[in-house]
């Protein structure tokens, strides 16, 4: 029985990607504005029934890229060794994640996650849709911070100011690389902007008062 559970599951994943990957491409060639859900079901050769079972508007089939990693902060300051502050856990996976050009850092070149980017940010609807996932980010990483022992208050407008700073971050950097950088040009620069924003969190803003 658990073993039909976990083929079961696996086809839906797999039909979830599918449907996603499909909408991404015609989004990327079409324009999202100009693409509709019969249009994707059909070409993802499913009902409209079943793609809405999985993305309940057409922003999702876009944005649950990122909803898959909202809560990632919170598990890096979760999963952080013992002893180590919860700004430099972050900071230091930040970094790897420039390391690796993760393209959620916005330091990817790949045009094809360039162009993706490019859609969310300069896309109304998808731009507004993501302050939500991006307000559940906070949320989580607000919990796990009161678990670390910070107050209420310290533990929510230091959850605020981290996500923020790492989509400004993401930000800059895709601006640098639409403008002809490359992600390896570019590495030393984004890695400066990083560690700057992370001494200003944990400093605060004295030396500007």
């Amino acid at each position: 029985m658990d073993q039909q559970m976990g083929l079961r599951e696996r086809k839906k994943e797999r039909t979830r990607e599918s449907v996603s990957a499909t909408a991404i491409r015609l989004f990327l060639d079409k324009g999202f504005d100009q693409v509709s859900i019969t249009e994707i079901a059909q070409a993802a050769e499913v009902s409209r029934r079943t793609l809405f079972a999985y993305f309940p508007s057409k922003e999702d089939l876009v944005l649950h890229r990122f909803a898959d990693h909202e809560g990632e902060a919170a598990r890096i300051v979760r999963a952080r060794p013992a002893g180590q502050p919860p700004l430099e856990a972050l900071r230091a996976a930040l970094l790897d994640a420039l390391a690796r050009r993760d393209p959620n850092t916005g330091l990817c070149d790949d045009p094809e996650v360039m162009a993706f980017l490019r859609m969310v940010f300069e896309t109304e609807s998808l731009a507004a849709r993501l302050t939500r996932y991006t307000a559940r980010g906070t949320d989580a990483l607000t919990e796990a911070l009161r678990e670390a022992g910070l107050d209420p208050l310290d533990a929510r407008l230091v959850a605020a100011q981290v996500i923020v700073v790492q989509r400004e971050l993401a930000v800059m950097n895709q601006e640098f690389l639409a403008d002809g950088a490359t992600a390896e040009e570019h590495h030393p620069k984004a890695v400066r902007a990083a560690e700057r924003a992370f001494d200003l969190l944990r400093d605060g803003l004295r030396r500007h008062g």
